[in-house]
């Protein structure tokens, strides 16, 4: 059965992303609004009787001087992704963008191919052969990712194997995820490790209080981000950046976005924001102060948020992306480590795909990022 594919309104794209379990946050029309910097754009795919049964938000990035665009699908599009006959989605996705003057697209399947449960990470750490997440035998793998991997390879799409620690991709190919789906929140505190448990303790001894924030405390998670800017060596967005944030998705879906703020005796000392879609939950940013850190706000922080998206009905609490490093003195291996202790899930995803429209313009770009 062919498909043919359309511009769609903001509300037929929202309309198809609510018939879903869920889809990732930055695959809702709001997300455009939040990307101020691209021009965006909401397709649907439309099978014969007239119905969208995919969807995709396309972020387009100008070349300068030069009315050419790069064309990216974050952790997108929606589709049936292990349809035998990939094509059928993705040809009508090139034919329309490079009708409007895309000469590259990034696509970013939504597909998981591995999962390593925590006790078998640390395990492979503890052995100390394993230097990588890959040289681990994985608890759960799809056969259908490599279907999938085989499909685009055939027809022409590209992808970075150099991504080193597994941050060769614009978003991260590897992330780490608490299942909740059947689980109360004693389960989810009996799955923390010993020094989770404690150090949440701690911070309920400490008088560590988590509370909601709204739109006026942005400007409390953001003094604290620019410390943790300067302490960790990132350059920080604005504040303007997460206003226009909240302001987009919550105007999207009261949920879609929120903000906690941990205080003791009135002093915020760490902050988060929170995003969540359908059955999936985000902790999105995070952010702490250099000094009170012995009361453990952050894994305060975390377990209010865990908490929160158990409540809300999600099925899964994604702390977002990990090296897929095992050496401990590697520098990224902290950000494991930290993850580790909530005894979730290791998930590696399929990662971006390139499709060069114009390979010349695409050799350019690959050559600029490279050198950046």
């Amino acid at each position: 059965m062919s498909l043919r594919l359309r511009t769609i309104t903001r509300e037929e794209h929202l309309s198809f992303i609510r018939s879903l379990p869920s889809a990732s946050h930055m695959q809702v029309p709001s997300w455009g609004e939040v990307k101020g910097e691209w021009r965006s754009e909401s397709v649907g795919w439309v099978d014969a009787s007239g119905a969208v049964v995919g969807a995709g938000l396309v972020l387009y990035r100008q070349l300068p001087k030069v009315k050419r665009y790069l064309a990216y699908l974050p952790e997108g599009p929606v589709i049936d992704w292990f349809d035998p006959d990939l094509d059928r989605w993705l040809l009508p996705l090139l034919a329309h963008l490079k009708s409007q003057g895309a000469f590259s697209v990034k696509i970013g399947p939504p597909v998981v191919v591995r999962r390593w449960e925590a006790s078998t990470i640390k395990e492979a750490v503890a052995g100390k052969e394993a230097k990588r997440l890959r040289d681990v035998e994985p608890d759960w793998y799809e056969p259908r990712a490599f279907e999938v991997a085989d499909r685009l390879r055939r027809s022409g799409w590209l992808q970075n194997e150099d991504g080193g620690a597994g941050f060769g991709d614009v978003q991260p190919r590897y992330v780490f995820q608490v299942p909740l789906a059947d689980r109360t929140p004693d389960d989810l505190l009996r799955g923390f490790n010993q020094q989770w448990r404690r150090n949440i303790k701690k911070a309920d001894k400490s008088g560590v209080e988590v509370v909601r924030g709204q739109y006026q405390d942005l400007r409390i998670f953001h003094r604290l981000y620019l410390v943790t800017a300067e302490r960790d060596r990132f350059t920080p967005r604005p504040l303007a950046y997460f206003q226009r944030m909240w302001t987009a998705l919550t105007a999207e879906d009261p949920d879609r976005m929120r903000l906690y703020i941990a205080h003791q005796d009135g002093e915020p000392l760490a902050a988060t924001t929170m995003l969540t879609v359908g059955e999936h939950v985000w902790y999105s940013y995070g952010a702490s102060a250099d000094h009170k850190r012995e009361v453990k706000p952050s894994n305060a922080i975390q377990w209010r948020m865990m908490r929160d998206a158990h409540a809300l009905g999600a099925t899964s609490y994604d702390l977002r992306g990990i090296s897929d490093t095992l050496d401990p003195s590697h520098p990224l291996f902290g950000l494991i480590q930290f993850k580790l202790g909530t005894g979730g899930q290791a998930a590696e995803y399929l990662g971006e795909w390139d499709f060069p429209l114009n390979k010349l313009l695409h050799r350019v770009l690959d050559l600029y990022l490279s050198r950046r």
